[in-house]
C-alpha cells in the first residue's frame, strides 16, 4: 500500500488515502494517514474530494491560489527598498542614460532584501 501511494501525484494520493479511509470506517482517518506518513489533513481533503466532488481544474495538482505568495505581493514598498539596495552598485552607459546595470548577484540582492525585512 504505501509502495504503490509512493509512486502516485499529489492529487492521486489525497484520493487514494481519502478512498482507503472511506473502507476502514470509524478510526480509518487516523490508521491510514499512521501507514501512509500522510498528514491526518490528507486524508480528510482526499475524502472531501471523493464525496463532495470537489473539482481541481484540469491539468493542475491543487487548487489555484495555494503555497507561499510571492515577495512582490506581500512586500508594500519593494520598489523603493529594491532602489535603495542597488543605490551604491549601479552603474551605466555614459552614452544612454537608460542603460544600467549592477554589479550584484541575484543571491546577494536577496539576502539584502532579508536584512532590510
Amino acid at each position: 500500500m504505501k509502495a504503490f501511494f509512493d509512486t502516485l501525484n499529489e492529487k492521486d494520493r489525497r484520493r487514494y488515502a481519502g478512498l482507503e479511509a472511506l473502507k476502514l470506517g470509524h478510526g480509518g482517518q487516523k490508521y491510514i494517514s499512521s501507514v501512509l506518513g500522510c498528514h491526518h489533513q490528507t486524508v480528510m481533503t482526499g475524502i472531501d474530494e471523493i464525496v463532495n466532488g470537489t473539482e481541481i481544474p484540469e491539468g493542475r495538482i491543487r487548487k489555484p491560489g495555494g503555497g507561499r505568495k510571492k515577495l512582490i505581493e506581500n512586500e508594500e514598498n519593494i520598489d523603493e527598498v529594491f532602489l535603495e539596495i542597488l543605490k551604491h552598485h549601479t552603474a551605466g552607459s555614459p552614452t544612454d542614460d537608460k542603460i544600467k546595470w549592477t554589479n550584484l548577484s541575484l543571491k546577494e540582492i536577496s539576502e539584502a532584501f532579508k536584512q532590510k525585512a
